[in-house]
């Protein structure tokens, strides 16, 4: 590995992951719209466009995973004031396990309807999904895990706007008493932290404080430092 392939890896974000995530939550949003459909041939056209997003999203969302963690275990962890992006890659893992179980629920009910594949096959897809979704929601407590102990380490962390990355939106779709508990105890938790950040970010906003953008400050300092440079050449 080459000096700047470590600088670039070593200034890697998981930042990176904001635009991909959209796709994700699209496709899992897109399930839901297909579940409230009255039209089969709408409803189907809803699932296949969502089956596409989420077929762009979650590749390249675990691409950028793969390379996110190779930058945390080679070297150290992002400062204080951006700590809280650890917690980033749950979103992509968790709404792309809600979205595959969703859209596999769908496509059990919308492909009989349709005649679309042979019968049986919204049943594999169904399974499939539940499968896929199991998954991605075991590796996204994995990632829980890394990103709380990340946070705890650090032990103080200045609040700003990165803390918005502490919620996310929960979804259900397993029948099964241990996930109802489990999904209890993270809603609860998700309320919470959503009200803590929620009266912080009010805060922020009163006294202006929030209004801070460290890249337009070190771009300040290199424009004062040239400055004396063009004068003397001129």
């Amino acid at each position: 590995m080459t000096r700047k392939s470590e600088i670039n890896l070593a200034s890697m974000g998981s930042a990176w992951l904001l635009p991909i995530v959209a796709c994700v939550v699209a496709a899992a949003s897109g399930a839901i719209v297909a579940d409230a459909l009255p039209n089969p041939q709408y409803a189907l056209g809803t699932i296949i466009a969502s089956f596409v997003l989420w077929g762009v999203g979650m590749p390249l969302a675990m691409m950028v995973i793969v390379i996110y963690l190779a930058r945390l275990m080679l070297f150290k962890l992002p400062p204080n004031n951006i700590i809280v992006s650890t917690f980033l890659p749950l979103g992509p893992l968790g709404q792309g396990g809600f979205g595959i179980q969703k859209l596999g629920s769908m496509a059990k009910t919308t492909f009989s309807k349709t005649n679309t594949l042979p019968e049986g096959a919204g049943d594999t897809f169904h399974i499939m999904g539940l499968a896929m979704g199991l998954l991605l929601w075991a590796f996204g407590l994995l990632w829980l895990f890394f990103a709380i102990g990340s946070v705890l380490r650090s032990r103080r962390f200045p609040f700003n706007l990165g803390w918005w990355a502490f919620i996310f939106p929960l979804g259900r779709d397993m029948p099964s008493r241990f996930f109802d508990v489990i999904g209890t105890v993270f809603s609860v938790a998700a309320v919470l932290l959503w009200i803590l950040v929620m009266v912080y970010t009010s805060m922020g906003v009163y006294d202006r404080h929030l209004f801070v953008a460290p890249c337009l400050a070190d771009l300040r300092e290199k424009q004062q430092q040239r400055c004396p440079e063009q004068r003397g050449s001129v």
